[in-house]
């Protein structure tokens, strides 16, 4: 086992910053239960805020599962079923809202563009699970025609970033298991610049399985247009 005690004492730190800073009853409402009103299927990455990205400070806000690739599925002995960190609030906590959060640069995306396209997986076993059930995907996007393939490899991934939360956003909208009372979103959360010339935004590439940006302006609130491109879709935004 490691000896480096600095990242323990950092953490340990980092936690004590954190309960001083903690408002009086700050966790008064939610003790004995919560109801939170969205889920966020995110990616598993260092760089993604899951709370930070909404400006959540309070607690039983914002459910947030994640994975490698956020993927809103699981295998079950060959069996592919929504990932019970997704249906869970959604049953049981009375959450009416899915956003499926991918990101600009996605490491798992990447892995699996790699494979599909005659790679090796990365490895170990556990990460070649997750990059395994989004081969499928990305083999699906790469014959959709919405993705150029004589382009850059940093503009092929980031598309098929894109083509991937809209792949996992309908499968939740046709899944028997997600109510008809479920609104589902699919935000790509762009550090990268990619989309536009503010990091940290969150924009927005799907509405209940929507995705045609002319729509999906029409359906946020005013003044949040901006929020809506697509690297897909050819709203004229995004180059």
């Amino acid at each position: 086992m490691g000896t480096d005690r600095d990242t323990l004492e950092r953490l340990l730190a980092g936690n004590r910053r954190h309960v001083e800073s903690l408002p009086e009853e700050h966790f008064a409402d939610v003790q004995t239960g919560q109801h939170p009103s969205v889920v966020a299927v995110c990616c598993s990455d260092s760089r993604v805020s899951h709370e930070g990205m909404w400006g959540v400070d309070r607690p039983g806000t914002i459910f947030t599962p994640s994975n490698i690739g956020n993927q809103v599925w699981d295998d079950d002995n060959g069996e592919r079923i929504v990932d019970g960190g997704v249906l869970y609030p959604i049953h049981h906590t009375g959450t009416d809202a899915i956003a499926v959060v991918g990101h600009t640069g996605c490491g798992a995306v990447t892995a699996a563009y790699r494979v599909a396209t005659g790679g090796d997986p990365p490895g170990p076993r556990g990460v070649d699970k997750w990059v395994d059930m989004l081969v499928p995907v990305i083999e699906e996007a790469l014959e959709s025609g919405l993705i150029d393939r004589t382009a850059d490899d940093e503009a092929v991934i980031n598309r098929l970033v894109e083509y991937n939360v809209d792949y996992q956003a309908r499968s939740l909208c046709a899944a028997d298991e997600i109510p008809d009372r479920v609104d589902v979103y699919g935000f790509v959360y762009d550090f990268q610049g990619v989309y536009g010339d503010e990091p940290g935004r969150a924009y927005l590439v799907s509405v209940d399985g929507e995705t045609d940006p002319d729509v999906l302006a029409e359906r946020v609130p005013s003044g949040d247009e901006s929020a809506v491109k697509s690297l897909l879709y050819g709203d004229g935004s995004v180059e």
